[in-house]
């Protein structure tokens, strides 16, 4: 029933007056035009003659994006902490939403829960974009009667992820993008400077220096043969590709190495607490029960070694024992702060504070391991830009300078 209200609904166009005879104009989604009519009445809306219309369909928008998921979380907690009535924020937030696609995805889930379902099934029907956590959360706050307070956890949490996740993206994508301007550069100097000087070098008569003539040949290879070297990288990337959506036993080859690689190592060991204790406290302050949270926890964590060791964790607190007594047992893992923190949470029981402040610290920790490792890269960097078009460059004027000495002699 809520799949054929989800298909079958459609954004309307109208204009009326209403009571007082002033000019109103809005867009509503609705079966039919009878029913945008019968809406208007009840809210006091004369429809004037023909100025119902049906909106046409949008072009598809751009891919939702867990950002988009975040703020439409803010914007709908932001609705029903005002008293704002969830059927009536999701048609403010659906029609002011600039993304085309997000807006449609908010139009189901209202024609959903129109249809009679509660707002975590109608998002359940969604996994793509509201993930297992984010419905029980949302689930948890229709049971209790404070839909509008968990809602609001919900927002928060995603907006804490989602700033971890740009904080790390942050830290690959400057070195790999100098790296590729790097490559790029280096074949465009070899396919096409170096080849002028070669000819030029050609009508010396002279041996050319040992480097030169390395650079040299390895032009006339780039220009002969240069397609291979593209299509063995681009093997090499689509095949790390395949492996890391297909492989199990490659990721957690990957995220083990994460987590021993010298530079990577810290911030992937605070990323990984960050969210564990971020998610936990989420999932405790909104009443789940612990070893029922531990679920969504492991599912958060964001590498393979973690998740293992937080199902282990789930398992111990399954069997009577205490959260503290469990982290204790993988001090590699998890910090002695967050271990005494939530050994203070469980005695007094705030651990949710308690979880929602080492997040807050490990989060801060992320922030400054991603200032310190691009500050640290930079120089790295620049030497390695400096060997490799420096060196090419040196390659080329080589033979100038040897020229230069002869005729000077």
């Amino acid at each position: 029933m809520a799949k054929a209200a989800a298909t079958t609904s459609s954004s309307f166009s109208w204009e009326g007056t209403n009571k007082q005879g002033k000019v109103l104009k809005g867009v509503m989604t609705a079966g039919d035009i009878n029913t945008v009519k019968a809406e208007l009445i009840k809210q006091g809306i004369k429809a004037k003659p023909g100025k119902i219309k049906k909106q046409k369909k949008k072009k598809s928008g751009k891919k939702i994006t867990p950002a988009d998921v975040a703020v439409f979380s803010r914007q709908l907690a932001t609705m029903m902490k005002a008293g704002v009535p969830l059927v009536q924020a999701f048609d403010i937030v659906g029609q002011g939403h600039s993304n085309p696609s997000m807006a449609e995805l908010i139009f189901k889930i209202k024609a959903s829960v129109e249809a009679g379902n509660t707002l975590a099934s109608a998002m359940a029907e969604h996994p793509l974009y509201f993930d297992d956590l984010f419905i029980s959360l949302v689930d948890a706050g229709e049971q209790s009667g404070a839909l509008e307070t968990l809602l609001e956890k919900v927002a928060t949490y995603k907006e804490k992820t989602e700033a971890l996740k740009t904080k790390i993206k942050k830290a690959l994508t400057y070195p790999i993008s100098v790296l590729v301007v790097a490559l790029v550069v280096s074949v465009i100097l070899l396919v096409f400077v170096v080849p002028t000087f070669s000819d030029m070098f050609a009508s010396f008569g002279a041996d050319l220096p040992a480097f030169t003539q390395m650079v040299v040949e390895m032009s006339e290879f780039m220009i002969a043969d240069g397609w291979i070297v593209g299509v063995i990288i681009a093997s090499i990337i689509t095949s790390i590709m395949q492996l890391k959506k297909r492989s199990k036993k490659f990721n957690e080859n990957l995220d083990k190495l994460f987590l021993k690689l010298p530079i990577v190592s810290g911030l992937t060991h605070s990323s990984a607490v960050a969210r564990f204790s971020r998610t936990l406290a989420t999932m405790f302050a909104a009443g789940v029960p612990l070893v029922e949270a531990m679920d969504s926890v492991a599912g958060a964590a964001g590498n393979v070694v973690y998740k293992n060791a937080i199902i282990n964790i789930r398992d111990e607190i399954a069997q009577g024992t205490t959260l503290q007594a469990s982290l204790s047992q993988r001090p590699e893992l998890f910090p002695n702060m967050l271990i005494q923190m939530v050994g203070i949470g469980e005695e007094s029981g705030a651990l949710d504070e308690m979880l929602a402040k080492v997040a807050d610290y490990f989060e801060a920790a992320v922030d400054d391991a991603v200032d310190n490792m691009t500050t640290l890269m930079e120089p790295l960097i620049m030497s390695f830009l400096a060997v490799v078009i420096g060196g090419l460059v040196i390659a080329m004027y080589l033979p100038v300078f040897k020229m230069g000495e002869v005729v000077s002699g």
